[in-house]
C-alpha cells in the first residue's frame, strides 16, 4: 500500500502500462481502423455534425465518441499514439472516479486504492484502454453520472447537491451523444429504485428535472443540428440502432439471455477467484445504503443488457466500477482479518492459466509453429514469453504472501496489456493490423488515382493511412448498407461482374491500387475476377495490386 499519494500510483501505473505502448502496433480491424478513418475524416472535412464512413453516411453512432478521437489526432497527430489517446484518458478518469467514490463511500485509503486498483487491472477495463472505439469513452461518462448521481444523494450542502444534479446532467448528455439513449436510462434505472427504497422520490421529483434541463441544453445544439443536416438520422438511429438492435430477433451480434455471465468472470480476471466472496458479502451487507447502490448499479445494467437480442462484450463495462469497489471492500475486510485463503486461490488459479499457457504456446510451437524463424519474428515469441512469464511469476507472489502482495496481479495484467499486442504472430499481426502493410507500400499507393478494396476494414486502414476517404467498395457492404443506398454514393458499389469494367475505365485517367483480403473461397472468386497484370504484394491473407495507368 502506497503511504505517499496513492492515486498518483495509480495514474503512473496508467501512463507506464497503457499509454506508453499505444505506438508498438498497428490498429486492429474492424474496430480501430473505423473509428481512426471516422474521426479523421472530420477532421479533412471539416464536418463535425453528421459522421462519414469513407465519405459515406455512417449512422450507426452519434458524434461526440469521435470529436474526442479526431481532437487526439489534431493534437498528436494522425498516428497510432493520436487514435487511441482518447480511450486512454477515458480509463484513467474512470479510475479517478473509482478513487473518489470509494473513499466518499468509506474514507478508508487502502480501500480506496484497492477499488481504483482493482478496476484499472480488470481484464476487459485493460484491454480497452489502449483501443480506440467508443466503450471507454461511453463507459466513462455513464461511471460520471452514477458518481454524481451518489454525492448528489450524500452531499451536506444545497450548493454540492446543485451542482452534482447538473453534473449528472452533463455526463448524461455526453454519453447519449457518444452512444445514444442508453446513457439516459441507465441512471433512472438505478435512481428510482433506490430512491423508492430510501424513501426519497420526493428528492428525484426537486432535482432530477434540474439534471433533465442541463442534459438537453448540452445535448440540443447538435441534435438539432444533424436533424437539419441529415433529417432521417434520428430515425434509422433510433429505430435501428436501439429498438431493432434491442428487439429483433435478427439482431446484430445475437446472443443468449446467459451470454455475459462468463464474460463478467472473464472480464474480471485476474480477480476473478474474488467474485463468490464478493457476492456473498454483498448480500450480508445488502442492507447497508452504499452497497445497495452499488450492487444496484452492478446488476441491474447487467440484466438489462442481458435482455438485448444483440450482444458484445464490452457492453458490460458500464456494469464493472461499482464491481471493482464492491470487491475492493471484500478484499481489505480480508487483508485486516488475516483471511489470506482466496487470496491465495486466486493467484493460484492465475499461476495455473499463465502455465497452462505457457505450455500450449510450447506444444503449438513445436508441432504447429505460430512464429517463423527469421531474426526478426523471434523478438515477438520473446515478447509473449516475457508476459507469460510475467504474469505466473506476479501471481505465484500473490499465492505465496497474499496479505503483504495481494496487489501483484495488477502488475500481471499491466504487462500483458502492454507487451502482448506487440508480440502477436506475424499471421495475427499481418492480417488482424491492416494499416502497418498499407504503410509499408505507402510510396507506391500514394500516387494511385483510384483505390478498391472487398473489405471495409482493409478500405478504412487504406483511407486512413492515405487520407483519401474516396475507395470503392468491391462486393462489400457490411455496416454502410444504409449510407450506401443514397444516391451519392451508389457509384461506390462495385460487383464481381462490373470489376472489370470499373478497373478499364478507372485506369483511363491513372494508376489504380486494389486492397484485398483473401482468404475464403468466396474472396478467391473475387480475386480472380481481377484481371492480370499490375504489381502484386502479398502478405498473409492480404493482396495489393497497382495497376499501371493505361497508355
Amino acid at each position: 500500500m502506497p503511504r505517499v499519494n496513492p492515486l498518483a500510483w495509480l495514474l503512473l501505473g496508467v501512463a507506464v502500462f497503457i499509454l506508453l505502448p499505444l505506438g508498438f502496433h498497428g490498429l486492429w480491424t474492424p474496430d480501430e481502423t473505423r473509428y481512426a478513418q471516422v474521426s479523421q475524416e472530420m477532421l479533412m472535412s471539416g464536418n463535425w455534425v453528421a459522421p462519414h464512413f469513407m465519405g459515406v453516411r455512417y449512422f450507426e453512432k452519434p458524434a461526440a465518441g469521435y470529436w474526442f478521437i479526431a481532437l487526439g489526432q489534431a493534437v498528436f497527430g494522425e498516428n497510432l499514439f493520436g487514435v487511441r489517446i482518447a480511450s486512454v484518458l477515458s480509463t484513467g478518469l474512470s479510475v479517478v472516479l473509482a478513487y473518489l467514490l470509494a473513499r466518499r463511500v468509506w474514507n478508508d485509503p487502502r480501500k480506496s486504492f484497492a477499488c481504483a486498483l482493482l478496476y484499472m487491472s480488470f481484464g476487459l477495463v485493460a484491454g480497452q484502454a489502449g483501443y480506440a472505439n467508443l466503450d471507454p469513452q461511453f463507459t466513462l461518462w455513464v461511471n460520471l453520472s452514477l458518481v454524481a448521481l451518489w454525492f448528489a444523494l450524500d452531499c451536506r450542502t444545497q450548493r454540492e447537491r446543485l451542482g452534482a444534479w447538473a453534473v449528472l446532467g452533463v455526463a448524461c448528455a455526453m454519453g447519449f451523444m457518444t452512444k445514444g439513449f442508453l446513457a439516459w436510462l441507465l441512471p433512472v434505472l438505478i435512481a428510482v429504485p433506490y430512491l423508492v427504497w430510501q424513501r426519497r422520490v420526493g428528492e428525484l421529483m426537486r432535482y432530477g428535472p434540474l439534471a433533465v434541463l442541463v442534459a438537453v441544453l448540452v445535448c440540443l445544439p447538435w441534435a438539432l443540428a444533424i436533424h437539419l443536416r441529415e433529417p432521417d438520422y434520428w430515425h434509422f438511429f433510433f429505430w435501428h440502432e436501439h429498438i431493432r438492435r434491442f428487439a429483433a430477433d435478427n439482431a446484430q451480434h445475437a446472443r443468449p439471455v446467459w451470454f455475459f455471465l462468463p464474460i463478467m468472470v472473464v472480464a474480471c480476471l485476474p480477480w476473478a477467484a474474488l467474485l463468490p466472496g464478493t457476492l456473498l458479502k454483498t448480500w450480508q451487507e445488502k442492507r447497508q445504503p452504499a452497497i445497495t447502490f452499488l450492487a444496484l448499479w452492478l446488476l441491474l445494467p447487467l440484466g438489462f443488457f442481458s435482455l438485448s437480442k444483440g450482444k458484445l462484450p464490452t457492453y458490460i463495462m458500464p456494469c464493472l466500477l461499482p464491481l471493482a469497489l464492491l470487491m475492493g471492500h471484500d478484499l481489505i475486510d480480508l487483508i485486516k482479518q488475516g483471511k489470506a485463503r482466496p487470496l491465495v486461490i486466486n493467484g493460484a488459479l492465475n499461476f495455473v492459466l499463465g502455465l497452462t499457457a505457457m505450455v500450449a504456446l510450447i506444444y503449438l510451437q513445436i508441432t504447429r509453429p505460430l512464429y517463423g524463424n527469421s531474426h526478426a519474428e523471434m523478438f515477438n515469441p520473446s515478447l509473449t514469453f516475457i508476459v507469460l512469464l510475467g504474469w505466473i511469476l506476479a501471481n505465484l507472489l500473490q499465492a505465496v504472501r497474499p496479505l503483504t502482495l495481494w496487489a501483484m496481479p495488477a502488475l500481471g495484467i499491466g504487462l500483458l496489456v502492454a507487451l502482448l499486442p506487440a508480440g502477436m504472430p506475424a499471421l495475427i499481426e499481418d492480417n488482424e493490423m491492416p494499416d502497418q502493410f498499407v504503410q509499408e507500400h505507402l510510396a507506391e499507393l500514394q500516387p494511385v488515382r483510384a483505390l478498391l478494396s472487398n473489405d471495409l476494414g482493409l478500405a478504412s486502414a487504406l483511407t486512413w493511412r492515405l487520407r483519401r476517404p474516396d475507395v470503392a467498395f468491391y462486393n462489400t457492404q457490411g455496416e454502410l448498407r444504409y449510407g450506401l443506398n443514397y444516391q451519392d454514393a451508389a457509384q461506390r458499389k462495385v460487383t464481381p461482374d462490373s470489376v472489370q469494367a470499373w478497373l478499364a475505365e478507372a485506369r483511363q485517367q491513372g494508376s489504380v491500387g486494389v486492397l484485398m483480403q483473401v482468404k475464403s473461397t468466396s474472396e478467391h472468386r473475387e480475386e480472380g475476377q481481377l484481371p492480370p497484370g499490375g504489381k502484386r504484394y502479398r502478405k498473409g491473407d492480404l493482396v495489393l495490386t497497382i495497376y499501371p495507368q493505361h497508355p
